[in-house]
């Protein structure tokens, strides 16, 4: 990887900030996607333009993939790829709340080797390099220490919890959520949370950045089977993420019925 790779989406994920603040402001105009695939604003389009030219122009080699701005004709061929969410919980944006993040990665032979999730409205720049590992406003962080799932302070949509997915019924944890999944998984790498998860598919570009910053700080990634989660996919989904301290992964594996 470039060492300037991580550098160019730092400052690309700053200059997405201010862009997010003025629209968040004054409250730019919203409206739902087609085929249920939730809301989108101004802020998410315009951000997103921003990234592309800015990013491409400085790597015009690397392929693209985003969630406004879809996929390069030839993205699965390339390298080297950007995967973007330009404004990650949306619908957290619109309701006026400050826990969306930009999203940033790039992705080399299926995994994240550069990450950034940035919260603008809260000051909170989460960074990693693969192999270098993960830092919060520019100093180190590493995952919780806990091993035992129970009563293990879990971020999770409510559904996640549900008995039909859990052997032996609904865990004994506690309950925790934000609207980015990008903010979850870099949340986990911080230590503030022993783990996250989500069992539905998931779209990469909500969680490729994340991963890295997670998995940088000693947390264990996966998708819902315990497989690696493999980027830049034909589908680009992945079969849901299980993010947290080895133990406590470990044991979330055993227990779930997916």
């Amino acid at each position: 990887m470039p060492e300037s790779d991580l550098a160019l989406l730092i400052e690309a994920a700053e200059a997405a900030g201010e862009i997010a603040r003025r629209h968040f402001a004054r409250r730019s105009p919203s409206w739902e996607k087609a085929d249920g695939q939730g809301p989108v604003t101004e802020a998410d389009l315009e951000v997103d333009a921003m990234l592309q030219e800015r990013l491409m122009r400085a790597r015009p080699d690397y392929g693209w993939l985003s969630e406004e701005s879809g996929e390069g004709p030839d993205r699965r061929s390339r390298a080297r790829i950007f995967v973007i969410d330009p404004i990650d919980g949306t619908r957290a944006f619109v309701d006026g709340q400050k826990t969306w993040s930009h999203s940033l990665a790039v992705v080399d032979g299926g995994k994240p080797v550069a990450a950034v999730v940035y919260l603008p409205m809260l000051g909170k720049l989460y960074t990693a390099a693969a192999g270098e590992g993960a830092r919060f406003n520019g100093t180190p962080i590493a995952a919780s220490p806990r091993q035992g799932f129970e009563g293990a302070d879990i971020l999770a949509a409510h559904p996640a919890f549900d008995a039909r997915f859990w052997k032996g019924g609904s865990p004994d944890v506690k309950r925790h959520f934000r609207s980015s999944l990008a903010y979850r998984l870099a949340l986990v790498g911080e230590g503030r949370f022993d783990g996250m998860l989500v069992l539905r598919d998931s779209w990469e570009w909500d969680i490729a950045a994340g991963a890295l910053i997670a998995a940088e700080s000693g947390a264990r990634v996966s998708d819902r089977h315990g497989r690696p989660i493999a980027f830049n996919s034909a589908a680009r989904l992945a079969a849901g993420v299980v993010c947290a301290t080895p133990g406590v992964h470990a044991e979330i594996l055993s227990r779930l019925r997916v």
